[in-house]
């Protein structure tokens, strides 16, 4: 598979959260390339271009981390630390994407360098904006680091 080009890395267990996150997208009219991965080991995998994804050119980073808290594996949370510690990757956007809305893990997410934290909304339409008002502020609106 070609990875080339990924704009959107989006770490989500959930097959039904990750398929209405996608559906939400594509609706939306985002052309950006997305690539889902299921667990916080897969996403590391990807943006350090190791394992299966060890042709991937290192020199393309994604532009945006869609990222679920618990997942398997590792977390987004541990995701996140790693990414905002590693002075190659800090400057990508990370947004957490999840059903916890507990004070403790957005006080966390914060201070490892989130830039985003937003609860998933447990009805579908919400859910389908809140996914749209994603990719059209970090996708379209949101001027990246250079």
């Amino acid at each position: 598979m070609n990875y080339d080009g990924v704009e959107i890395l989006f770490a989500e267990d959930s097959i039904d959260d990750a398929t209405l996150t996608i559906r939400a997208l594509t609706k939306s009219g985002f052309t950006n390339k997305l690539h889902h991965v299921k667990d916080g080991a897969e996403a590391l995998d990807f943006i350090y271009c190791r394992g299966i994804y060890a042709s991937r050119n290192i020199n393309e980073k994604p532009k945006l981390l869609l990222l679920d808290l618990k997942m398997p594996k590792l977390t987004g949370m541990q995701v996140l630390e790693k990414v905002k510690l590693d002075p190659g990757y800090k400057s990508i956007p990370v947004v957490i994407l999840t059903s916890s809305n507990e004070d403790p893990d957005v006080k966390k997410c914060y201070a490892l360098g989130a830039n985003s934290y937003i609860v998933k909304p447990v009805d579908s339409n919400k859910f389908f904006n809140a996914i749209k008002e994603i990719g059209m502020y970090w996708m379209i609106i949101n001027e990246p680091a250079h």
